[in-house]
């Protein structure tokens, strides 16, 4: 006890003495529905002190014996919380790190019996069994986090995941449009739609949700990226109209598409594809040629020459490649198609010539070796065919006609498509012909 603490204490005494000293009288303390008691004053007041020090002493203890058992009980569940948090990023590591799914499944289990109500264990084995292709018991899984939150979204996803896995994509579609419920901006529930969509061929639908999320994405290169998609999805809404005989739908799609982006190569073939069923065979030409002088795109090039030779005009053609090559003397694929064109007119001594200007020792395109082979054979220059022929064999291409190369991921396809078939982009085939 401190000094001043005794000094307190004899200041308090000193007074209690000078209040008995002056206050000796008796004061009757009558007790409810009980007897009277007599007693000095100065006692009442000191039984009064007494009483008020020992409610305040249970005041205290009753504080005090609740914070001590806060504090045992909040650092059980930090030596809990603590136990749970190292199996958790265990078993996370044998499933990322080690490919352990049996170790990381045993371990979350063990999490489960300290806390039945962790969310992320549950989606974890709920993946697990997915990756096992044990759907019934991931739906199980997933199902237990649901009922404990039912408006998470990393649990709605997970549902929406599995049925995706298993082919229900209306399901899938079902949990989507909860999620958009709960947050109409999720960009994550947003692309899913998109791609059940695109799986299901519901273009009309998918340009919807396209618009939704190009206004969500904010930054200016997920915009770039994502106005890219759109006009590649409208170009496929036209696309899918033409090929089910939908030609009003189809040419409007396309003319939009080139009003967005007029240089690109597949909305130029539908357009002029839809003018061509329509009965518009010089329109749909008159376009390409269009689009050719704008793009100098030689898959252009090709399906012009195809239209050309169809309504009876190869000197119309003819001239479009003496035209570009007089502007051009060295480009060799437009001299190979002259060339080609020429057989396949009978002009064989036009062909000849043409195909001899190009120096095709250091090519490995079979399609140029096959087409010199015919030309020699033409002639009656039997050797000469034969070496050509095995020059095509020997070419590392599988097939003797014209392929396609993908300029931005590299994939090489033997037919053409608006879109690579690998990293599903549009506009990017380009002839491969000088392999």
């Amino acid at each position: 006890m401190s000094k001043l603490s005794v000094f307190l204490f004899i200041v308090f005494l000193a007074i209690l003495a000078l209040f008995a000293i002056f206050n000796q009288n008796i004061t009757v303390v009558k007790v409810p529905f009980g007897q009277a008691y007599e007693t000095p004053a100065i006692a009442l007041i000191l039984i009064s002190i007494a009483a008020g020090a020992f409610a305040m002493l249970l005041v205290f203890m009753v504080r005090d014996t609740k914070r001590y058992v806060d504090s045992y009980q909040y650092q059980k569940k930090q030596k809990k919380d603590a136990k749970i948090q190292d199996l958790y990023s265990k078993a996370l590591n044998y499933i990322f790190a080690h490919h352990n799914r049996t170790q990381a499944r045993d371990l979350l289990k063990e999490i489960l019996k300290e806390d039945p109500e962790h969310l992320n264990a549950l989606l974890q084995l709920g993946d697990i069994a997915a990756s096992e292709e044990d759907f019934q018991k991931a739906r199980e899984y997933y199902q237990q986090a649901r009922d404990l939150n039912p408006r998470n979204i990393d649990v709605i996803l997970s549902l929406e995941g599995l049925m995706e896995k298993t082919g229900r994509l209306a399901d899938a579609l079902r949990y989507i449009e909860e999620i958009l419920d709960i947050d109409d901006e999720n960009l994550t529930a947003l692309y899913k739609k998109r791609d059940i969509f695109e799986k299901q061929e519901k273009w009309d639908d998918l340009v919807l949700v396209q618009k939704t999320i190009l206004k969500n994405e904010h930054a200016e290169k997920d915009k770039t990226r994502e106005r890219q998609n759109l006009v590649g999805y409208k170009y496929e809404y036209g696309r899918y109209s033409l090929e089910n005989g939908d030609l009003e739908k189809a040419k409007k799609a396309f003319r939009t598409v080139l009003r967005l982006e007029k240089d690109l190569i597949p909305a130029n073939l539908g357009l002029a594809e839809v003018l061509l069923q329509e009965g518009e065979a010089e329109e749909a030409i008159n376009m390409l040629e269009k689009a050719y002088e704008q793009t100098s795109s030689m898959i252009v090039l090709l399906r012009l020459e195809d239209m050309l030779i169809s309504v009876g005009e190869p000197l119309r053609l003819i001239r479009i490649y003496k035209n570009k090559i007089s502007r051009n003397p060295q480009e060799q694929p437009i001299k190979f198609f002259l060339g080609r064109l020429y057989f396949r007119l009978e002009m064989i001594d036009d062909a000849f010539e043409t195909m001899t200007s190009i120096d095709i020792a250091g090519t490995a395109n079979p399609a140029m070796h096959q087409l010199m082979g015919n030309l020699y054979m033409k002639r009656n220059q039997i050797d000469r065919a034969v070496h050509e022929f095995k020059r095509a064999l020997e070419s590392h291409e599988c097939a003797f006609s014209l392929s396609y190369v993908c300029e931005d991921c590299g994939y090489i396809s033997s037919e053409w498509s608006g879109r690579c078939s690998d990293c599903k982009k549009w506009s990017t085939y380009r002839l491969n012909l000088l392999a």
